[in-house]
């Protein structure tokens, strides 16, 4: 029986995408997405390609001739085998064609996913916004490798600063800390003479990251939040202020009004931080998400928060 070993396919970050001899891998935070183009002769028999132990998802004929399969898992299926190091954690499965379930595998095109470990941030200490009922709110800046709090509020026009928000749930039950709103002023109070720039909009959606670079970084807990902001669209020597409404919500419940997506450039689609495999509910984030609520939509406390200044100074080389 032939045997192919067909070379080996790594993704050393996530939300990244490698393609090679037809196939597609994108690994997520808890899931990925297996994109197999198949020559014509495979086409009647899809249930022969395997991810795993597990069928494709989905399987599509191509207008070319031969389909393209589709494997949408998370991790805990399909006998990911997992390994973990100090800074990543590695999940490694093999993709095969099997014609036939008593014979061995033709084709195998080993998968691996190396993810960098969350981050762990260490609860800084700032000042309380405000307290909504048993709940109370913080707003802060963190360091660059985020194990507290900044230490100056002065940044390189450029660079990347840590927004960091948090709720404490006190005796409440757990809930999921969103930014539904955020956008930047040179104005500790909005008026009229206020210049705005839109960060976050449309409950969630982080627009500032489909023409710069800045994301929502995986979450160490689900009450707080770490948004990293790129300052390139700020004037250098200017003061700015980030005003943004938090709010809380059952973490079981994500939905479209309580949301944070990311945009990812490579595919030029959204992403749902907090589980690639509901990235549909962040498609409204090119429209207009508050059309999509129904007269029996609902949201959890919320509470506005203002953060500055913060000083952009001229890069250094």
């Amino acid at each position: 029986m032939r045997f192919i070993w067909l070379g080996c396919l790594v993704l050393t970050t996530a939300y990244m995408v490698l393609s090679h001899k037809g196939i597609q891998v994108k690994c997520g935070k808890e899931s990925l997405i297996v994109k197999w183009r198949v020559q014509e002769s495979l086409e009647e028999t899809p249930s022969k390609l395997l991810l795993g132990d597990c069928f494709p998802s989905k399987f599509s004929p191509r207008d070319d001739g031969g389909g393209e399969a589709v494997f949408h898992y998370h991790f805990s299926d399909c006998l990911f085998r997992q390994t973990e190091t100090p800074e990543e954690v590695i999940y490694e499965n093999e993709l095969i064609y099997r014609p036939l379930k008593s014979h061995f595998a033709l084709n195998v095109y080993p998968i691996k996913c190396v993810l960098a470990r969350s981050f762990s941030i260490a609860k800084p200490t700032f000042g309380v916004l405000q307290g909504q009922g048993d709940l109370t709110f913080h707003m802060g800046l963190l360091k660059e490798d985020l194990s507290g709090p900044a230490l100056s509020n002065a940044f390189p026009l450029g660079s990347f600063v840590n927004i960091w928000a948090s709720v404490e749930q006190q005796a409440h039950q757990p809930l999921m800390l969103y930014m539904e709103e955020c956008v930047a002023s040179n104005t500790l109070a909005l008026g009229p003479q206020s210049w705005i720039y839109p960060i976050i909009t449309n409950k969630g959606c982080l627009v500032d990251g489909k023409t710069g670079s800045s994301s929502f970084l995986p979450r160490n807990e689900s009450s707080s939040l770490v948004l990293q902001l790129q300052t390139l669209k700020f004037a250098a020597e200017q003061e700015v202020y980030i005003h943004c409404k938090l709010a809380v919500w059952d973490p079981e419940d994500i939905n479209e009004e309580n949301k944070a997506c990311n945009y990812n450039k490579y595919f030029e689609s959204w992403e749902l931080l907090d589980d690639t495999l509901q990235n549909d509910l962040c498609q409204c984030c090119d429209y207009n998400c508050n059309q999509q609520m129904t007269p029996n939509s609902h949201s959890g406390p919320a509470q506005d928060a203002v953060l500055g200044p913060l000083l952009l100074t001229s890069a250094s080389f």
